[in-house]
């Protein structure tokens, strides 16, 4: 690897490339593959998702302080990614592949086995890849430089992960669809970490104990909220792209061959839209325009409402690709400044168990997400692809517009709850090593 690409934005994004395509595959197509296709009643499905969440809480911090107090010659983090890597592949291919001719309660035992096996081991993935962002690149100019590259490439993850699946899943099928996607994530994940060097400074000093790193933790007040706030716009990401099968189906009464058409309008448009979100960065402090991003997000789903054929809903989708690409590129800051702060109080870098700690509280979203299919669902009387209710219509428009709308305006509330001040500002331009700083 050479030395201009070591811990480059642009090789560490591949990282970001590799786990959404599959990830974005199975936020966006696991129900409608399990409800839609294979019939699975979704009261069973949001079953499924909550026992995971138990899972969850339990994994997701453990996993987070384990990866604080790794110390190897490879580093704390890519140790974890490499030995998650070929058993991510497996678990991915898992859930889309069930044996056929399953009952209701066989389907239901594959899915929550499949779920739980595939969730945690991108528990680990995520965890250590998101807790290496803050150590790598430090500074608001430069993390939200850092995070408009990550997330570009995350929009080409994005659209390949929701537009070009479709396409796939149809000329070929599901299992095929989820090898494919695997070994994408496998090369890509690969060349990421292979371009990644840990400072050995940040594993110097005694970890906290697991009591002590979660007291610390549950004493942040700016943590708690910032990731409360951004489970909820969290959770709009998921529903919508989730909906977005069903929106095409039942509302804008096109066939599957133009999902991705519509696809394609969100996530195309997101990709130039981060750099205007950069640009904007730049000029604000990082909490005004994570807060900005929010209320942007708000307003743009609120056109999905209207759509009523291809050409309307492409237009919807442009607006909510503004305000999703706003979304992707702030937080990034403000969570930074966070575990910045904890560093300078406790003298330790403890990404791992924030990362871990966040990611549980926004992966709470997914449940939120399936509550809120099952209580519209029941209202309308959707309950599969195979009893559709008598106004399937009026059940996804709800589900991506009100919905959506309407979780953005709690996250809005909950930002503004404290005033998020910090002990140093930090605009500047620290990076992880000389080597890094003329690439960004």
């Amino acid at each position: 690897m050479q030395r201009k690409w070591v811990n480059s934005p642009y090789t560490f994004a591949l990282g970001m490339f590799a786990m959404m395509v599959p990830s974005q595959a199975f936020s966006t197509f696991y129900s409608f593959f399990y409800v839609e296709k294979l019939g699975l009643g979704i009261g069973l499905a949001t079953l499924a998702r909550t026992i995971f969440l138990f899972w969850d809480a339990v994994n997701n911090p453990l996993f987070g302080h384990w990866s604080d107090r790794t110390n190897t010659r490879l580093g704390r983090r890519r140790p974890w990614i490499f030995g998650a890597m070929p058993l991510f592949m497996l678990t991915f291919i898992m859930v889309f592949s069930p044996p056929g001719g399953l009952s209701q309660n066989g389907l239901f035992a594959w899915f929550l086995t499949a779920l739980i096996l595939f969730e945690a081991v991108s528990t680990v993935l995520w965890v250590n890849y998101g807790a290496l962002f803050p150590e790598l690149y430090q500074g608001d100019r430069l993390r939200a430089k850092a995070s408009a590259i990550q997330q570009s490439y995350q929009v080409v993850a994005l659209l390949i992960g929701s537009a070009l699946t479709p396409i796939i899943f149809k000329a070929l099928n599901f299992p095929s669809m989820s090898i494919i996607y695997a070994f994408v994530f496998g090369i890509a994940m690969l060349i990421c970490m292979l371009g990644v060097r840990e400072r050995k400074e940040h594993s110097v000093g005694e970890p906290l104990k697991l009591g002590a790193a979660f007291k610390e933790t549950l004493k942040n007040k700016k943590f708690w909220l910032f990731n409360i706030s951004n489970s909820f716009a969290q959770t709009v990401n998921g529903l919508v792209s989730s909906m977005i099968p069903f929106y095409a189906k039942y509302v804008l009464k096109i066939g599957d061959d133009q999902i991705t058409i519509l696809m394609a309008a969100v996530f195309v448009s997101v990709i130039p839209l981060v750099f205007v979100w950069y640009w904007i960065c730049r000029r604000m402090d990082g909490v005004k325009v994570w807060r900005l991003s929010l209320a942007v997000y708000a307003v743009s789903v609120l056109p999905l409402w209207f759509g009523f054929n291809l050409v309307s809903g492409v237009a919807a989708g442009i607006a909510v690709g503004f305000g999703l690409a706003g979304f992707l590129v702030t937080p990034a800051m403000v969570s930074g400044r966070i575990i910045d702060e904890d560093a300078e109080k406790t003298g330790l870098r403890r990404e791992g168990i924030y990362t871990a700690v966040a990611g549980f509280i926004t992966r709470s979203s997914g449940l939120i997400s399936a509550l809120a299919f099952l209580i519209v669902g029941l209202i309308f009387g959707y309950e599969s692809g195979e009893k559709p209710g008598a106004n399937p219509e009026m059940t996804f428009r709800v589900l991506i517009s009100i919905v959506p709308f309407c979780l953005l305006l709690v996250s809005i509330v909950i930002s503004l709850l404290t005033r998020f001040e910090f002990t140093t500002h930090r605009r500047g331009d620290l990076t992880h090593g000389e080597e890094t700083h003329h690439q960004l």
